[in-house]
Parts: structure tokens; sequence; C-alpha cells
């Protein structure tokens, strides 16, 4: 039979499916191309213990003794997973969050660990007081109100801790205001020009944490983050704050939680020319664990989606936890 486009006198219809006919063509073609080196691994690492925990909020992940931590890390790297991101969790807390900031505290401790036993990982250091405060906030609360000023003081003495420790980026999550700036000028006159900030700059008070906040022991004794976490629907905020961050000092920035922020992402991507991160947090990774084991959806389908769709908007790497089983997929 003569072509449509022929027998109308007119150019043959676009056939798009010839880009779709199989799966290395598929491959050839993708636009967001996903491997280990986009990864970087949430690592818990607990004070407390000498043997690894599993964390039931987190099915897959451990909280990790810092003689131990070196396992999970060398494996990360062993993956060609480039980065690891590390939270430290201790039952000492104090107004002060001096665990902290101590030299000895469970997020030195790994990062030491770490660079001894990985030494070509970057390892960021999360730079936050929520699990390290007998309040559970993200700074210091004084009066029963948070004193951002107070707050930016400690978290910049915690980030030269972690520097002395060997973290190559520390990573501010609290949220204060002018806490980038604060860091720059600790790091630079302790001695530490070299060591990075991965600000997490466009950070929501969202509903998507809450796998996350039992698994570090972070959750508020009393209110919320809403006065300094970015409101959920306000995105011009998360802009602004990315802006901020980078006048101040950030050499990278991060966008958190990333799958209902897409449309964030690409905005900062289109407007700054700057190293950008996706957080795929907890909620995003414990909806999809929990639709695969009810069979309500394909587990390594539904990730590889979530993340594609990350890096497709514009992140160039992606903090997640399904990093080591992503990992092992698109190495293949």
């Amino acid at each position: 039979m003569e072509p449509i486009g022929d027998r109308l006198g007119m150019m043959q219809p676009k056939r798009l499916r010839r880009l779709r006919h199989s799966s290395g063509i598929r491959r050839l073609v993708s636009e967001s191309r996903l491997e280990p080196s986009r990864l970087v691994l949430p690592i818990f690492v607990s004070e407390e213990l000498k043997t690894k925990q599993p964390l039931a909020s987190l099915p897959g992940h451990y909280h990790w003794p810092a003689a131990e931590v070196a396992q999970i890390a060398k494996q990360a790297e062993s993956l060609g997973i480039p980065g690891v991101l590390i939270f430290g969790v201790t039952g000492t807390k104090d107004p002060a969050a001096s665990r902290a900031f101590a030299s000895d505290g469970p997020t030195q401790q790994a990062v030491a660990s770490i660079k001894q036993a990985a030494p070509s990982l970057v390892i960021f250091a999360d730079t936050c007081l929520c699990a390290f405060t007998d309040t559970g906030h993200c700074g210091v609360v004084q009066d029963g109100r948070l004193d951002n000023d107070a707050s930016v003081e400690v978290i910049a003495r915690t980030a030269v801790a972690q520097a002395e420790a060997g973290a190559d980026f520390v990573s501010p999550s609290d949220m204060m205001d002018s806490r980038v700036g604060a860091i720059r000028n600790a790091l630079d006159h302790a001695g530490f020009s070299e060591t990075g900030i991965m600000s997490y700059a466009a950070k929501f008070a969202s509903s998507m944490y809450g796998p996350f906040r039992s698994a570090a022991g972070s959750a508020p004794a009393f209110g919320d983050r809403r006065s300094y976490q970015i409101d959920p629907h306000s995105y011009r905020q998360g802009l602004a704050s990315v802006e901020r961050d980078l006048h101040e000092g950030a050499d990278i920035v991060m966008v958190k939680p990333a799958l209902v922020n897409l449309s964030l992402i690409h905005q900062i991507r289109q407007r700054f020319d700057v190293p950008l991160s996706a957080y795929n947090v907890s909620g995003e990774y414990g909806m999809v664990k929990a639709a695969s084991e009810r069979g309500w959806m394909d587990e390594r389908s539904a990730a590889l989606e979530i993340i594609g769709s990350m890096v497709a908007s514009g992140a160039d790497f992606v903090i997640t936890y399904h990093a080591l089983d992503a990992a092992g997929w698109t190495s293949v």
C-alpha cells in the first residue's frame, strides 16, 4: 500500500517509535544517563553500637559503629559510587549539641575511618545539630525559641571539627540564615580553605523525612521546623536561598526533597551554572520500598525512573538510599 504521506501529497509522518525499537537503541539515545558516578550513599553512624543494627524505618540500611563503617564505604567505592554522606547518631544529647563538634563525635570518627579505608571516596559530612540537641531542633534553643545566631556559631564550630577529621565537604542542613558565610569564614581561618561546602540550600519543611528522623533520632521534642525550613509551597524562597548560599560561598547546592521539587531543580539549573545535587529522601525511598513489598510496583524500575527524573531535571548527582542497588542496576 502506498504510504499515507505519499497518498496525501505531503511528508510522511515522523515515526518516533524507530528510536524505541530495542533496548540498545533506547540506551543509545537516552537523554539522562544513569551510572554509579551520579550517586551518593547516605550512611548513619552511631557511637552507641559495637555491631551494625538494621534500621526498621529504612529497609536495607543500618546504624553502623565507627569501627565498622569502613565496610559499607568500601562496598560503595567498589561499585563505582564516588561519595558518601555521613550522619552521626548519639544517645548523648544536650542543649549545646556538644557531641556534634567533639573531636571524637560519631561523625568525626566515621569520617576519619572512611578517609583511611577508602581515600578516593568523596566524604560529605552532614553539618546539623538536630541529632545532637536534647530538643531535636537544628539549632540552639533559648527561652523556648531557636536562636539563629547562637546556632550558627555552633554549626560553624561543628564544620571545623568535621574538616579536621578529613571531610571533603561539610554539608549544612539546618537552614539557619547566614550559616554558609560563617562556615566559610571559620574553615578559612582554621586553615581548611580547600574544604568545600555542599549547602542544603533549598530544603523544605516536608512530610517526606519521617523515616530519616526515626533513623537519626532527630524528631523535634516540641513544635516543628517550619520557622526555619522553607514552606513546601514557596518555590521562590528556594531560589532565593540558593542565590544567598552561593553568594556566601557554597560550592554545591542541594534541593531536598527532590521528587516533589523537580521543577525547582530545573529552574536552578537554568539560572545558576553551579554543581547541583538532589536528595532522594527517606520518605521517597520508603514509598518505593513499601509498594514493592506489596507487589504494587517493581522496585528497580521505579527507583531508576525516580532517580532518572532528578538527573533529567538538572541534578549533577543524586543522594539516595537506593545508591547501592542502583549502582549495580546501572552498571549492567
